[in-house]
């Protein structure tokens, strides 16, 4: 993938730090964070907001705290950086060119970069959940140690990496788009856990085929996807479905408990975005998942 042919986006937050955590201004030590999980396995208490009382604002990873120079991370860490900022550019113009083809201006989110756990208007997260959108806040969570997890998983690669991030900027854009608001009034409606799930599938789903309609334009304006590529990302969809996922950890499969979707619809969708190019043709909840 040749993806120094776009151009960089500044819209990235670099919450990364090392030698301790910073929460609300004071950092922490390798030690004290052993300290506050052993404390939290002795009293019960969650050990998250223990952190969070430790520091304040609860504010971790970051949010102003210290952060480690540019110079003293690796080659490797400044090159994944830079590829992000690189894909994030390529999304941010396919999706303003989208969105005026229809009338409306997109509004570019935030991608905030971050270790081990960081704090959103949607909670605490940590990086073992993997990259994840805020509607409240309208920004792109990412740690990228999860691209090592997609390569344990069987999916390594760069175009891998990219339709990650593009998953992601897909639920940016059904927060614009109001998808994602239909989505918690279904979810709201439903009459049980089951049928919430489903509808999670089809946002999911969605985004998966948002991702592919994003690399569709980016590919015909740069022109930097190689042979492979599709590949590449077609096995990092299937390599995250839920029957997948869920054979992995040594379970049985459960469809009620999906809420992202098999690894063969994730590929499908991925791949409809990719040959078509279009929205329209991202309805998942019209095609009744």
């Amino acid at each position: 993938m040749r993806w120094r042919r776009g151009r960089r986006s500044e819209n990235i937050e670099d919450r990364r730090g090392r030698g301790g955590r910073t929460v609300g201004g004071f950092k922490l030590s390798g030690w004290m964070l052993v300290a506050v999980l052993i404390f939290s396995v002795v009293t019960g208490k969650n050990p998250l907001a223990l952190l969070q009382q430790l520091g304040g604002s609860g504010v971790l990873s970051g949010g102003g705290g210290q952060t480690t120079p540019v110079a003293q991370r690796s080659a490797a860490e400044q090159e994944m950086a830079e590829f992000v900022s690189y894909i994030l550019g390529s999304t941010e113009d396919v999706w303003a060119q989208e969105f005026a083809k229809r009338g409306a201006q997109y509004r570019k989110p935030l991608l905030v970069l971050f270790d081990n756990m960081v704090q959103s208007r949607c909670g605490v997260n940590s990086a073992a959940t993997g990259p994840f959108y805020c509607p409240g806040d309208q920004k792109v969570y990412l740690s990228l140690s999860f691209f090592n997890q997609l390569k344990r998983l069987g999916a390594p690669g760069d175009f891998a990496r990219a339709y990650v991030i593009g998953h992601e900027i897909g639920h940016h854009v059904q927060n614009l788009t109001g998808s994602e608001r239909k989505v918690r009034q279904l979810q709201s409606r439903a009459r049980s856990r089951a049928e919430a799930n489903k509808y999670s599938v089809m946002q999911e789903l969605q985004a998966d085929c948002l991702a592919g309609v994003w690399a569709h334009h980016s590919n015909k304006k740069y022109h930097w996807m190689e042979p492979g590529d599709v590949e590449e990302g077609l096995r990092a969809a299937a390599s995250i479905g839920d029957d997948r996922l869920q054979k992995r950890a040594g379970k049985r499969v459960n469809e009620e408990a999906f809420t992202h979707g098999t690894s063969e619809q994730r590929a499908y969708w991925l791949k409809r975005g990719l040959q078509s190019g279009r929205m329209e043709d991202c309805d998942t909840f019209r095609a009744g998942i």
